[in-house]
């Protein structure tokens, strides 16, 4: 795909973000409406999206690859975010709302859809394994180490395996995985179909009632730092480890979903563990608005 015409396919993802946040300023939508719309993609559109994305889907050892170099692109960015924390010497808070950021991209609600534009439908099963066995995997374990570490959990001391398997995205990827002996009616996944493809409206208007300009103002440093980290130097690691255990043929899907800005659900941590949810939404507000550019970028790099 021709980079201009990259850049313009995820302008108009954005878009969307841009409907959300004019909801929100419109008073259409209020900040708190965030959780009904995310309750929606939690619990609805994006489990059916991935049950229908992997059920169908053929399963190969480079599924397993893909979720391995998931793991060591966001393992990097956790230890090269630590160290620029620490450079940096943010408060407490602050640096485990930095770390999250800048290691845990948004592989799933902007991941899909990126991914599908630029590579086509078959690539989506990949990027499916990428996110949940990857980025959400390394969240729900590494990222809430991290989170306990530098916050403080309402409820105690978290539970990292249950996180992981009661997260709604989990559960439709392991049914998907065990029902695939079963013959499934075209009915019934025509139904799923309709959720699903409610996804990405759904989760670019909730990054737009999330986001706020006014929490980026007055952290440009740190902000920036989390978007070299996150945009650049995360694809060239994807790209390394593809490289280095010759993988070629998976290196456009991993630098692709390793450029993602920050991951939404980080913000959801972060209130959790009391970490800094301002810095963090602020993160995501520039990294979204930044992979505009860098995704073509790096694209236009290792074609």
């Amino acid at each position: 795909m021709p980079i201009a015409t990259l850049a313009a396919s995820i302008a108009k993802i954005l878009a969307l973000v841009g409907i959300g946040m004019a909801l929100r300023l419109t008073g259409l939508l209020k900040r708190e409406d965030v959780r009904v719309v995310n309750a929606l993609i939690v619990y609805v559109a994006l489990p059916a999206m991935i049950f229908g994305a992997i059920w169908p889907a053929r399963l190969t050892w480079e599924l397993a690859r893909v979720a391995g170099i998931a793991w060591g692109v966001t393992l990097a960015g956790l230890a090269g975010a630590w160290l620029a924390a620490k450079a940096l010497r943010l408060p407490r808070e602050t640096a485990g709302a930095f770390i999250l950021v800048a290691a845990l991209g948004n592989t799933g609600y902007i991941g899909y859809p990126v991914v599908t534009m630029v590579l086509g439908q078959s690539a989506l099963t990949p990027a499916v394994f990428y996110d949940v066995f990857g980025t959400v995997a390394t969240l729900l374990t590494a990222g809430i180490v991290v989170a306990s570490r530098y916050g403080e959990h309402e409820e105690g001391r978290a539970n990292p395996l249950r996180e992981f398997l009661t997260f709604p995205a989990v559960i439709a990827l392991l049914l998907a995985l065990a029902l695939k002996p079963v013959p499934i009616p075209a009915v019934v996944m025509a139904w799923l179909d309709v959720p699903a493809k409610m996804t990405v409206p759904l989760v670019m208007i909730s990054v737009g009632l999330t986001l706020e300009w006014s929490s980026a103002k007055d952290r440009t440093g740190a902000l920036a730092a989390v978007a070299g980290l996150k945009l650049l130097l995360l694809p060239a690691v994807a790209a390394g480890i593809a490289l280095a255990i010759g993988d070629a043929g998976s290196l456009r899907l991993v630098t692709l979903q390793a450029g993602m800005p920050s991951m939404v659900l980080t913000l959801v941590i972060g209130e959790r563990f009391r970490l800094d949810t301002r810095f963090i939404a602020a993160a995501i507000l520039v990294t979204t608005a930044a992979c505009a550019v860098t995704i073509p970028l790096v694209q236009a790099l290792i074609h």
